[in-house]
């Protein structure tokens, strides 16, 4: 059985490329992946991790320009969008506390272990990230992941917050080490 990733997830992406009319998908998508770009996606459904790889990596090529910081950014951007979606994930004040409840809701986005908290404290965070991809893909998505996490701590009132790869699986590791770190809120008196 393949992976999977979750269709909230996937319609991201298919709603990017969708964007892109003038776009001919035929000569850069094998057929499997086409009828995606123009059926339904269901949001709670289940979609192949594969496909979902192939669509990034025209997202970065098309969209991004191959330009990693605006992966970055625009995996902070879409904390608003889960938070949305899940809201009793942003704890007010409290980013270990939603880095917690994330870790919880990141089990139901995927059907593997793409990304968990191998340790936490108050003021950092390391998470061991294995999407599973070829090299590129990889990089993309650990990118888009460190925005994530860093919009996440943000929302959660972490100031000065800072990241960083201490291991990186698209360089031969066998996953990728993503630290954030950050100062907590100031106390509420």
């Amino acid at each position: 059985m393949g992976r999977h990733v979750r269709g909230s997830l996937f319609l991201d992406y298919v709603r990017m490329l969708r964007a892109r009319r003038e776009a001919e998908w035929s000569p850069r998508l094998p057929p499997e992946d086409l009828p995606y770009l123009s059926e339904r996606i269901d949001p709670a459904g289940w979609y192949p991790m594969a496909t979902f790889e192939r669509l990034g990596l025209l997202i970065l090529e098309l969209i991004a320009g191959g330009d990693l910081e605006a992966v970055r950014v625009w995996g902070e951007a879409t904390v608003r969008t889960l938070a949305d979606r899940h809201a009793d994930v942003l704890v007010e004040r409290d980013p270990r506390e939603s880095l917690m409840r994330f870790h919880v809701v990141r089990r139901t986005l995927f059907d593997f272990e793409a990304a968990t908290i191998s340790r936490l404290h108050d003021s950092e965070v390391r998470i061991r990230i294995a999407y599973g991809m070829s090299a590129p893909a990889e990089e993309a998505a650990c990118h888009q992941t460190m925005g994530f996490f860093q919009g996440l701590v943000e929302l959660a009132g972490g100031r000065d917050v800072a990241a960083h790869f201490a291991e990186r699986a698209w360089e031969g590791r066998e996953s990728t080490a993503l630290v954030v770190t950050w100062k907590p809120p100031p106390s509420s008196g």
